[in-house]
Protein backbone atom coordinates (compact mmCIF):
# COMPACT_ATOMS: atom_id res chain seq x y z
CA UNK A 1 0.00 0.00 0.00
CA UNK A 2 3.00 2.14 0.53
CA UNK A 3 3.91 1.94 -2.94
CA UNK A 4 0.52 3.52 -4.34
CA UNK A 5 0.46 5.71 -6.79
CA UNK A 6 -3.30 6.59 -5.43
CA UNK A 7 -1.37 7.14 -1.60
CA UNK A 8 -1.36 10.59 -0.55
CA UNK A 9 -0.31 10.19 3.36
CA UNK A 10 -0.72 6.95 5.78
CA UNK A 11 -1.31 7.38 9.52
CA UNK A 12 -0.47 5.13 12.09
CA UNK A 13 -3.27 3.24 13.86
CA UNK A 14 -3.77 2.63 17.52
CA UNK A 15 -0.79 1.92 19.52
CA UNK A 16 -0.51 -1.45 20.62
CA UNK A 17 -3.43 -2.63 17.57
CA UNK A 18 -7.16 -2.59 17.42
CA UNK A 19 -9.53 -3.62 19.89
CA UNK A 20 -13.25 -3.85 18.66
CA UNK A 21 -14.79 -4.40 22.36
CA UNK A 22 -12.48 -1.39 23.73
CA UNK A 23 -12.50 1.20 20.84
CA UNK A 24 -10.94 4.58 23.00
CA UNK A 25 -7.79 3.75 21.58
CA UNK A 26 -9.33 3.75 18.00
CA UNK A 27 -11.20 7.44 19.04
CA UNK A 28 -8.38 8.80 20.16
CA UNK A 29 -6.38 8.12 17.23
CA UNK A 30 -8.82 9.09 14.56
CA UNK A 31 -9.47 11.91 16.62
CA UNK A 32 -5.87 13.26 15.99
CA UNK A 33 -5.96 12.12 12.28
CA UNK A 34 -8.79 14.59 11.68
CA UNK A 35 -6.90 17.37 13.64
CA UNK A 36 -4.05 16.76 10.90
CA UNK A 37 -6.70 16.69 7.87
CA UNK A 38 -8.43 19.76 8.78
CA UNK A 39 -11.78 18.78 7.53
CA UNK A 40 -14.00 16.29 7.61
CA UNK A 41 -13.01 12.97 5.54
CA UNK A 42 -15.03 10.24 3.99
CA UNK A 43 -14.32 7.14 6.79
CA UNK A 44 -14.34 3.32 5.17
CA UNK A 45 -13.75 0.21 6.76
CA UNK A 46 -12.02 -2.04 5.18
CA UNK A 47 -11.61 -5.06 7.28
CA UNK A 48 -14.76 -6.72 9.95
CA UNK A 49 -12.40 -5.26 12.80
CA UNK A 50 -12.30 -1.63 11.89
CA UNK A 51 -16.23 -2.07 10.92
CA UNK A 52 -17.11 -2.94 14.08
CA UNK A 53 -15.24 -0.74 16.10
CA UNK A 54 -15.58 2.28 13.86
CA UNK A 55 -19.11 1.55 14.15
CA UNK A 56 -18.48 1.77 17.91
CA UNK A 57 -17.83 5.26 17.96
CA UNK A 58 -19.07 6.81 14.53
CA UNK A 59 -21.85 8.82 17.16
CA UNK A 60 -18.37 10.65 18.37
CA UNK A 61 -16.71 11.27 15.16
CA UNK A 62 -19.95 12.16 12.83
CA UNK A 63 -18.63 15.78 12.70
CA UNK A 64 -15.43 14.88 11.81
CA UNK A 65 -15.53 12.09 8.95
CA UNK A 66 -18.32 11.01 7.16
CA UNK A 67 -19.55 7.72 7.82
CA UNK A 68 -22.04 5.15 6.65
CA UNK A 69 -24.98 5.38 9.10
CA UNK A 70 -24.91 2.17 11.07
CA UNK A 71 -27.85 1.59 13.59
CA UNK A 72 -27.84 -0.48 16.71
CA UNK A 73 -24.02 -1.71 16.41
CA UNK A 74 -24.99 -3.44 13.38
CA UNK A 75 -21.31 -4.59 11.81
CA UNK A 76 -20.90 -5.97 14.84
CA UNK A 77 -24.09 -7.80 14.43
CA UNK A 78 -24.14 -8.83 10.74
CA UNK A 79 -20.46 -9.93 11.57
CA UNK A 80 -21.60 -11.95 14.97
CA UNK A 81 -22.40 -15.92 13.12
CA UNK A 82 -25.26 -16.63 15.87
CA UNK A 83 -26.99 -13.27 15.22
CA UNK A 84 -26.72 -13.69 11.61
CA UNK A 85 -28.69 -16.84 11.78
CA UNK A 86 -31.05 -15.56 13.54
CA UNK A 87 -31.31 -12.54 10.85
CA UNK A 88 -31.48 -15.02 8.08
CA UNK A 89 -34.38 -17.14 9.52
CA UNK A 90 -36.77 -13.82 9.90
CA UNK A 91 -36.07 -12.84 6.83
CA UNK A 92 -36.21 -15.90 5.05
CA UNK A 93 -33.09 -16.08 4.04
CA UNK A 94 -31.77 -19.35 2.83
CA UNK A 95 -28.34 -20.25 5.64
CA UNK A 96 -27.23 -23.45 6.23
CA UNK A 97 -28.49 -25.57 9.20
CA UNK A 98 -27.16 -23.82 12.61
CA UNK A 99 -27.32 -24.92 15.93
CA UNK A 100 -26.13 -23.19 18.83
CA UNK A 101 -25.30 -25.92 21.34
CA UNK A 102 -25.54 -25.31 25.38
CA UNK A 103 -23.23 -27.62 26.79
CA UNK A 104 -20.67 -30.46 25.36
CA UNK A 105 -23.20 -33.25 24.69
CA UNK A 106 -25.60 -31.06 23.10
CA UNK A 107 -22.54 -30.22 20.56
CA UNK A 108 -21.51 -34.02 20.05
CA UNK A 109 -25.59 -34.85 19.37
CA UNK A 110 -26.19 -31.80 17.04
CA UNK A 111 -23.02 -32.75 14.85
CA UNK A 112 -24.27 -36.60 14.82
CA UNK A 113 -27.82 -34.75 13.49
CA UNK A 114 -26.67 -32.69 10.66
CA UNK A 115 -24.27 -35.31 9.44
CA UNK A 116 -20.82 -35.65 9.94
CA UNK A 117 -18.54 -33.76 8.53
CA UNK A 118 -20.00 -30.45 10.31
CA UNK A 119 -18.30 -26.78 9.78
CA UNK A 120 -17.67 -25.60 13.72
CA UNK A 121 -17.42 -21.75 13.56
CA UNK A 122 -16.77 -18.80 16.90
CA UNK A 123 -19.80 -16.63 17.08
CA UNK A 124 -17.88 -13.60 17.39
CA UNK A 125 -14.08 -14.79 15.29
CA UNK A 126 -12.57 -11.52 16.20
CA UNK A 127 -12.68 -12.38 19.80
CA UNK A 128 -10.41 -15.26 19.32
CA UNK A 129 -6.85 -15.08 21.08
CA UNK A 130 -4.07 -14.80 19.00
CA UNK A 131 -1.36 -17.73 18.71
CA UNK A 132 -4.26 -20.05 20.90
CA UNK A 133 -3.40 -23.58 19.35
CA UNK A 134 -6.38 -25.33 17.48
CA UNK A 135 -8.75 -22.33 17.60
CA UNK A 136 -9.31 -20.96 14.20
CA UNK A 137 -12.58 -18.87 13.24
CA UNK A 138 -13.67 -22.52 11.18
CA UNK A 139 -13.62 -25.81 11.40
CA UNK A 140 -14.32 -28.85 9.79
CA UNK A 141 -15.19 -31.47 12.35
CA UNK A 142 -15.21 -34.98 11.60
CA UNK A 143 -16.22 -37.09 14.51
CA UNK A 144 -18.68 -36.10 17.35
CA UNK A 145 -16.11 -36.43 20.10
CA UNK A 146 -13.91 -33.31 18.12
CA UNK A 147 -17.20 -31.22 18.48
CA UNK A 148 -17.34 -31.94 22.14
CA UNK A 149 -13.52 -31.12 22.91
CA UNK A 150 -14.53 -27.42 20.89
CA UNK A 151 -17.38 -26.78 22.67
CA UNK A 152 -15.20 -27.05 26.46
CA UNK A 153 -13.17 -24.44 24.77
CA UNK A 154 -15.92 -21.69 24.46
CA UNK A 155 -14.23 -19.58 27.37
CA UNK A 156 -10.58 -19.80 25.76
CA UNK A 157 -12.58 -18.09 22.49
CA UNK A 158 -14.30 -15.60 23.99
CA UNK A 159 -17.79 -16.58 22.48
CA UNK A 160 -20.14 -19.27 21.52
CA UNK A 161 -19.80 -22.33 19.31
CA UNK A 162 -21.88 -22.66 16.44
CA UNK A 163 -22.21 -26.27 14.07
CA UNK A 164 -23.49 -25.98 10.50
CA UNK A 165 -24.25 -28.55 8.03
CA UNK A 166 -21.70 -28.92 5.77
CA UNK A 167 -22.21 -27.93 2.19
CA UNK A 168 -19.72 -29.52 -0.08
CA UNK A 169 -17.82 -27.31 -2.74
CA UNK A 170 -17.72 -28.50 -6.33
CA UNK A 171 -18.26 -26.48 -9.75
CA UNK A 172 -20.18 -23.28 -9.91
CA UNK A 173 -21.04 -23.83 -5.63
CA UNK A 174 -19.28 -20.68 -4.70
CA UNK A 175 -20.62 -17.13 -5.21
CA UNK A 176 -20.28 -13.83 -3.23
CA UNK A 177 -22.29 -10.80 -3.60
CA UNK A 178 -20.73 -7.23 -3.30
CA UNK A 179 -23.16 -3.77 -3.09
CA UNK A 180 -22.89 -0.03 -1.85
CA UNK A 181 -25.62 0.89 -0.74
CA UNK A 182 -27.40 4.52 0.69
CA UNK A 183 -29.22 5.16 3.62
CA UNK A 184 -32.48 2.77 3.88
CA UNK A 185 -30.69 -0.19 1.73
CA UNK A 186 -31.09 1.34 -1.55
CA UNK A 187 -28.43 0.01 -3.39
CA UNK A 188 -25.88 2.45 -5.33
CA UNK A 189 -24.37 -0.24 -7.12
CA UNK A 190 -24.33 -4.15 -6.49
CA UNK A 191 -23.32 -7.32 -8.44
CA UNK A 192 -22.78 -11.06 -7.99
CA UNK A 193 -20.67 -12.92 -9.18
CA UNK A 194 -19.27 -16.96 -9.21
CA UNK A 195 -15.76 -17.75 -7.29
CA UNK A 196 -13.98 -20.17 -10.42
CA UNK A 197 -10.97 -20.15 -8.54
CA UNK A 198 -10.05 -19.77 -4.90
CA UNK A 199 -6.54 -20.25 -2.64
CA UNK A 200 -6.27 -22.16 -0.55
CA UNK A 201 -8.21 -24.38 -2.71
CA UNK A 202 -11.73 -24.21 -2.37
CA UNK A 203 -12.05 -22.15 1.11
CA UNK A 204 -9.74 -19.61 0.80
CA UNK A 205 -10.04 -16.32 -1.06
CA UNK A 206 -11.05 -15.39 -4.55
CA UNK A 207 -8.09 -16.10 -7.21
CA UNK A 208 -10.15 -16.02 -10.21
CA UNK A 209 -13.61 -14.32 -10.16
CA UNK A 210 -16.11 -13.85 -12.68
CA UNK A 211 -19.25 -10.77 -12.45
CA UNK A 212 -21.99 -13.16 -13.50
CA UNK A 213 -25.55 -11.67 -12.61
CA UNK A 214 -27.95 -13.92 -10.86
CA UNK A 215 -31.45 -13.62 -9.70
CA UNK A 216 -31.33 -15.74 -6.49
CA UNK A 217 -28.29 -14.67 -5.10
CA UNK A 218 -29.11 -11.17 -5.69
CA UNK A 219 -32.80 -11.28 -4.68
CA UNK A 220 -31.40 -12.65 -1.42
CA UNK A 221 -29.14 -10.06 -0.84
CA UNK A 222 -30.82 -6.21 -1.55
CA UNK A 223 -33.63 -8.00 0.40
CA UNK A 224 -31.39 -8.85 3.65
CA UNK A 225 -29.69 -5.13 3.17
CA UNK A 226 -33.00 -3.72 2.46
CA UNK A 227 -35.05 -5.45 5.51
CA UNK A 228 -31.56 -4.42 7.45
CA UNK A 229 -31.40 -0.07 6.28
CA UNK A 230 -27.64 -1.38 6.06
CA UNK A 231 -25.97 1.89 4.49
CA UNK A 232 -22.25 1.29 3.51
CA UNK A 233 -20.51 -1.42 1.57
CA UNK A 234 -20.49 -5.29 2.18
CA UNK A 235 -19.58 -8.48 0.18
CA UNK A 236 -21.69 -11.67 1.17
CA UNK A 237 -20.81 -14.79 -0.03
CA UNK A 238 -23.12 -17.79 -0.60
CA UNK A 239 -22.65 -21.12 -1.72
CA UNK A 240 -25.17 -23.84 -4.01
CA UNK A 241 -26.04 -26.64 -1.82
CA UNK A 242 -26.94 -30.35 -3.46
CA UNK A 243 -30.91 -28.84 -4.28
CA UNK A 244 -29.13 -25.92 -6.38
CA UNK A 245 -30.68 -23.58 -3.35
CA UNK A 246 -27.75 -20.84 -2.64
CA UNK A 247 -27.25 -20.51 1.12
CA UNK A 248 -25.48 -16.91 2.64
CA UNK A 249 -22.70 -18.31 4.88
CA UNK A 250 -20.88 -15.29 5.51
CA UNK A 251 -21.50 -11.30 5.54
CA UNK A 252 -18.84 -8.75 6.39
CA UNK A 253 -19.53 -5.39 6.71
CA UNK A 254 -16.72 -3.95 4.75
CA UNK A 255 -15.65 -4.16 0.90
CA UNK A 256 -14.18 -7.63 -0.06
CA UNK A 257 -10.76 -8.13 -1.54
CA UNK A 258 -12.14 -8.59 -4.97
CA UNK A 259 -14.42 -5.47 -4.88
CA UNK A 260 -12.51 -4.31 -8.45
CA UNK A 261 -14.07 -6.83 -10.13
CA UNK A 262 -17.56 -4.99 -9.64
CA UNK A 263 -16.64 -1.70 -11.84
CA UNK A 264 -19.09 -0.35 -14.52
CA UNK A 265 -18.19 0.72 -17.89
CA UNK A 266 -17.21 4.28 -16.61
CA UNK A 267 -14.99 3.13 -13.81
CA UNK A 268 -17.37 3.11 -10.97
CA UNK A 269 -16.68 0.81 -8.19
CA UNK A 270 -18.74 -0.10 -5.34
CA UNK A 271 -16.30 2.22 -2.59
CA UNK A 272 -15.88 5.53 -5.50
CA UNK A 273 -19.81 5.27 -5.47
CA UNK A 274 -19.87 5.29 -1.29
CA UNK A 275 -17.80 7.79 -1.58
CA UNK A 276 -19.63 9.77 -4.15
CA UNK A 277 -23.30 9.32 -1.60
CA UNK A 278 -21.06 10.25 1.59
CA UNK A 279 -19.93 13.53 0.11
CA UNK A 280 -23.52 14.58 -0.88
CA UNK A 281 -22.76 14.17 -4.89
CA UNK A 282 -25.12 12.33 -7.35
CA UNK A 283 -23.68 8.79 -7.99
CA UNK A 284 -24.39 8.11 -11.57
CA UNK A 285 -26.82 5.12 -13.11
CA UNK A 286 -23.95 2.27 -13.64
CA UNK A 287 -23.63 0.71 -17.29
CA UNK A 288 -22.57 -2.21 -18.14
CA UNK A 289 -19.74 -4.41 -16.40
CA UNK A 290 -21.43 -7.84 -16.20
CA UNK A 291 -18.85 -10.81 -17.57
CA UNK A 292 -15.86 -9.02 -15.97
CA UNK A 293 -13.20 -11.33 -15.02
CA UNK A 294 -10.84 -10.83 -11.57
CA UNK A 295 -7.31 -12.35 -11.42
CA UNK A 296 -5.09 -11.96 -8.40
CA UNK A 297 -2.33 -13.29 -10.39
CA UNK A 298 0.13 -14.76 -7.72
CA UNK A 299 -2.90 -16.17 -6.04
CA UNK A 300 -4.54 -18.59 -8.75
CA UNK A 301 -1.73 -19.26 -10.42
CA UNK A 302 -0.96 -21.06 -6.73
CA UNK A 303 -4.76 -22.41 -6.99
CA UNK A 304 -4.08 -23.43 -10.56
CA UNK A 305 -0.76 -25.81 -9.86
CA UNK A 306 -2.51 -26.96 -6.75
CA UNK A 307 -5.91 -27.19 -7.75
CA UNK A 308 -7.73 -27.23 -10.41
CA UNK A 309 -6.75 -26.07 -14.22
CA UNK A 310 -7.92 -22.31 -15.01
CA UNK A 311 -11.48 -22.05 -16.29
CA UNK A 312 -12.19 -22.38 -19.72
CA UNK A 313 -14.31 -19.94 -21.35
CA UNK A 314 -17.86 -21.49 -21.93
CA UNK A 315 -19.99 -20.73 -24.77
CA UNK A 316 -21.97 -17.69 -24.92
CA UNK A 317 -25.33 -19.49 -23.57
CA UNK A 318 -25.94 -23.44 -22.38
CA UNK A 319 -28.21 -25.20 -24.37
CA UNK A 320 -32.04 -24.94 -23.02
CA UNK A 321 -34.32 -27.89 -22.62
CA UNK A 322 -37.48 -27.49 -24.14
CA UNK A 323 -38.62 -25.96 -20.96
CA UNK A 324 -36.11 -24.42 -18.85
CA UNK A 325 -36.34 -23.63 -15.25
CA UNK A 326 -35.00 -21.07 -13.18
CA UNK A 327 -31.52 -22.08 -13.21
CA UNK A 328 -31.31 -22.50 -16.66
CA UNK A 329 -32.93 -19.33 -17.34
CA UNK A 330 -29.66 -18.01 -14.84
CA UNK A 331 -27.21 -20.38 -16.85
CA UNK A 332 -28.19 -18.71 -20.25
CA UNK A 333 -28.34 -15.09 -18.84
CA UNK A 334 -24.77 -15.86 -17.57
CA UNK A 335 -23.61 -17.13 -20.83
CA UNK A 336 -25.49 -13.86 -22.33
CA UNK A 337 -23.50 -11.79 -20.43
CA UNK A 338 -20.38 -13.30 -20.77
CA UNK A 339 -20.19 -13.18 -24.21
CA UNK A 340 -21.16 -9.48 -24.04
CA UNK A 341 -18.19 -8.71 -21.82
CA UNK A 342 -15.65 -11.05 -23.47
CA UNK A 343 -12.16 -9.69 -22.48
CA UNK A 344 -12.49 -7.49 -19.64
CA UNK A 345 -10.00 -8.41 -16.68
CA UNK A 346 -8.93 -6.50 -13.48
CA UNK A 347 -5.92 -8.13 -12.10
CA UNK A 348 -4.24 -8.08 -9.13
CA UNK A 349 -0.98 -9.02 -7.26
CA UNK A 350 -2.06 -9.38 -3.87
CA UNK A 351 0.58 -8.73 -0.77
CA UNK A 352 3.12 -7.97 -3.12
CA UNK A 353 5.64 -7.43 -0.71
CA UNK A 354 4.66 -10.50 1.17
CA UNK A 355 6.86 -13.30 -0.05
CA UNK A 356 5.39 -15.77 1.09
CA UNK A 357 2.93 -16.73 -1.58
CA UNK A 358 5.74 -16.27 -4.00
CA UNK A 359 7.73 -18.92 -1.93
CA UNK A 360 4.18 -20.94 -1.97
CA UNK A 361 4.15 -20.79 -5.60
CA UNK A 362 7.47 -21.81 -6.52
CA UNK A 363 7.26 -24.76 -3.95
CA UNK A 364 4.34 -25.72 -5.43
CA UNK A 365 6.10 -25.71 -9.04
CA UNK A 366 8.94 -27.26 -7.67
CA UNK A 367 7.51 -30.11 -5.03
CA UNK A 368 5.12 -31.23 -8.51
CA UNK A 369 8.32 -31.29 -10.66
CA UNK A 370 10.12 -33.33 -7.94
CA UNK A 371 7.74 -35.76 -7.53
CA UNK A 372 7.32 -36.22 -10.77
CA UNK A 373 11.03 -37.04 -11.67
CA UNK A 374 10.87 -39.62 -8.31
CA UNK A 375 8.47 -41.31 -10.31
CA UNK A 376 9.98 -41.53 -13.23
CA UNK A 377 13.06 -42.83 -11.93
CA UNK A 378 11.36 -45.39 -9.57
CA UNK A 379 10.85 -48.27 -10.96
CA UNK A 380 10.06 -47.05 -14.80
CA UNK A 381 10.97 -50.56 -16.77
CA UNK A 382 14.10 -49.88 -19.55
CA UNK A 383 11.43 -51.08 -22.22
CA UNK A 384 7.48 -50.80 -22.55
CA UNK A 385 7.18 -47.68 -21.66
CA UNK A 386 4.35 -47.12 -23.85
CA UNK A 387 2.67 -50.24 -23.23
CA UNK A 388 2.62 -49.98 -19.67
CA UNK A 389 0.97 -46.52 -20.37
CA UNK A 390 -1.51 -48.31 -22.47
CA UNK A 391 -2.41 -50.83 -19.51
CA UNK A 392 -2.64 -47.92 -16.91
CA UNK A 393 -5.14 -45.98 -19.16
CA UNK A 394 -7.43 -48.90 -19.70
CA UNK A 395 -9.15 -49.30 -16.29
CA UNK A 396 -10.58 -45.77 -16.83
CA UNK A 397 -13.04 -46.86 -19.23
CA UNK A 398 -16.78 -47.74 -18.32
CA UNK A 399 -19.45 -49.31 -20.20
CA UNK A 400 -17.48 -50.74 -22.95
CA UNK A 401 -18.29 -53.93 -24.30
CA UNK A 402 -14.50 -54.86 -24.26
CA UNK A 403 -12.41 -54.87 -21.11
CA UNK A 404 -9.30 -52.71 -22.09
CA UNK A 405 -10.53 -50.18 -24.70
CA UNK A 406 -8.93 -47.34 -24.05
CA UNK A 407 -11.26 -43.56 -24.36
CA UNK A 408 -10.94 -43.62 -28.23
CA UNK A 409 -11.72 -46.62 -28.94
CA UNK A 410 -7.95 -48.03 -29.34
CA UNK A 411 -7.41 -50.89 -28.02
CA UNK A 412 -3.86 -51.22 -25.57
CA UNK A 413 -1.46 -53.24 -27.34
CA UNK A 414 -0.02 -56.48 -25.09
CA UNK A 415 2.40 -55.91 -22.28
CA UNK A 416 5.57 -57.54 -22.93
CA UNK A 417 6.30 -59.77 -20.22
CA UNK A 418 9.48 -58.02 -19.24
CA UNK A 419 7.66 -54.46 -18.85
CA UNK A 420 6.06 -53.50 -15.78
CA UNK A 421 2.27 -52.32 -15.94
CA UNK A 422 2.89 -50.22 -12.90
CA UNK A 423 1.30 -46.76 -13.37
CA UNK A 424 4.14 -44.70 -11.54
CA UNK A 425 4.13 -41.13 -13.57
CA UNK A 426 1.44 -41.57 -15.47
CA UNK A 427 -1.40 -42.02 -12.86
CA UNK A 428 -1.00 -38.00 -12.33
CA UNK A 429 -1.57 -37.23 -16.23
Amino acid sequence: MGRSRYLRAAHPGPVGGLDPETPEALLECLTGVSELIGRPAVLIAMDDLSAIAVSRVAPVLRERFRIPHQPDNLPARVADKAELSRLCARWDVPHPETVVPASGAEAAEAAWRLGLPVVAKWSRPWLLPSGAAGLRSTTLVHTTAEARRLYERSAEAGSRLLLQRFLPAGPDTDWFFHGAFARGGHPLLAGSGRKELSWPVRTGLTAVGRWLPDPAVEEAALRLAERLGYQGILDLDFRRDERGVFRLVDFNPRPGAQFRLFTDASGLDVVQAMYLDLTGQRVPQPVGGAGRVFVAENYALLAAVRGTSLPRRRPAADPAPPKPGPAAERRQAGGRARADERGQVEAAWFASDDLRPFLAMLAAFLGRGAAKGARVLRGVPAQGRRTARAVVRAPRQRGRDRPGALSDGAVPRPVPPEASAEPDELVTR
